[in-house]
């Protein structure tokens, strides 16, 4: 059988992130829900979105497919009835379309013709950017599950502090010495070839993913996910990084979402919590205005790409775009639109050329490389942005 993950309807509720990607590409827990997906049905799988992001992220379509919502997380029960599903049948969640059996020779698809099967068991949905950190918590103890079920850890090392040691995971050549964790309030994962520095103290839920590093005497709170060869230090709370991001050095991190390619500059900090306690709103891309989260805490939101100087402080539920370059004194205001430059004081566009030139040596440091696709997804983004920055 040959699946297919689609955007469905919640991509423009997770922008920005959805710019330089499709629904099934983001991180929640340790996974990408593309990579949940595949390790439960024991497949590959492809991708249904945006046809400026298709190059890089092809759809394959065989004479029978089966096409999944990616706004949803996968569980056994789930996946059993995706499995099962058979010609002219579709999973539902309160209307929502979960999963439907096609063919290759079907023009369109009329769900009025289909056998509706509800799905009435608990399951994992990501609707809003903020769910990314808020169902970080329930998604990481999910993978954990998933990852480590019959295998077995490296061993603790003698230096390491560890309060629950059987709720800890290490991968083969994972490096930390003289840290404390403390896996009593969630599992914590140290993903291959991951590095946690001296003085540095975890609490639970926590993944920490292949190649990522901890600075030293960092302080992390669960729920909170560093993605792949990223790199992370001061302190941090309930905070998801997608992969190859740095916030490497002092400054405080909550409640917050980091796409790839990131830079935070020492010493920046995120406020999560308004002065007068009062619910985050944050800006939206569907309504092009704020709108509420129904949070307390909700701190930053950063697309691919962006990157801010030394000391830059970041309101309570600031939106950042796409290659964003920030710095200066003072707070910048909570949206900044893809490709502004400046900061306070004020903004003007960063045009293509100078951001493809950081792009590329970047990436080139991780041993990534900038490709032709990269750069057509970041100029489609450009165009797209134009109407939210002041030029």
């Amino acid at each position: 059988m040959n699946y297919i993950l689609f955007d469905g309807t919640v991509r423009n509720a997770l922008l920005p992130f959805t710019f330089t990607r499709p629904v099934a590409d983001i991180r929640v827990g340790i996974l990408t829900i593309r990579e949940k997906w595949e390790k439960y049905l024991g497949y590959t799988t492809t991708t249904l979105t945006e046809e400026y992001l298709m190059e890089k992220f092809p759809m394959v379509e065989m004479e029978e497919n089966v096409m999944i919502n990616a706004s949803f997380f996968p569980n056994e029960i789930l996946v059993e009835m995706v499995k099962n599903l058979e010609k002219n049948q579709a999973i539902i969640i309160d209307e929502e379309i979960v999963a439907f059996y096609s063919t290759d020779s079907q023009e369109e698809v009329d769900f009025d013709d289909y056998d509706l099967i509800d799905y009435e068991e608990e399951v994992l949905r990501i609707e809003n950017t903020w769910d990314i950190f808020c169902k970080n918590d329930a998604a990481i103890r999910e993978d954990f599950q998933l990852i480590t079920e019959d295998r077995y850890s490296e061993p603790i090392p003698k230096s390491v502090n560890v309060i629950a040691p059987e709720n800890v995971f290490i991968e083969e050549g994972a490096k930390l010495e003289f840290v404390t964790l403390n896996a009593s309030t969630g599992p914590i994962y140290i993903g291959k070839d991951a590095e946690i520095m001296e003085g540095s103290v975890i609490r639970g839920p926590f993944a920490l993913c292949e190649g990522a590093q901890v600075k030293l005497a960092t302080k992390i709170y669960g729920a909170t996910t560093i993605g792949p060869y990223c790199k992370v230090g001061g302190e941090v709370n309930n905070s998801v990084m997608f992969g190859y991001s740095s916030k490497g050095h002092d400054g405080f991190l909550g409640n917050s979402v980091l796409g790839e390619w990131c830079n935070i500059g020492a010493d920046s900090n995120s406020s999560n919590l308004k002065n007068n306690y009062e619910e985050v709103r944050l800006w939206s891309y569907e309504t092009e205005n704020f709108a509420k989260t129904g949070l307390q805490f909700c701190g930053l939101m950063m697309g691919d790409h962006s990157k801010c100087g030394i000391n830059t402080m970041f309101n309570t539920g600031t939106v950042i775009g796409v290659s964003a370059n920030i710095f200066g004194s003072g707070f910048p205001r909570n949206f900044v639109p893809s490709f502004s430059w400046g900061g306070a004081s004020g903004f003007t566009t960063y045009l293509t050329k100078k951001a493809f030139e950081v792009a590329k040596v970047v990436m080139s440091r991780r041993h990534v490389e900038f490709t032709e696709d990269d750069a057509k997804i970041l100029e489609h983004v450009f165009e797209e942005s134009k109407k939210w920055r002041k030029e």
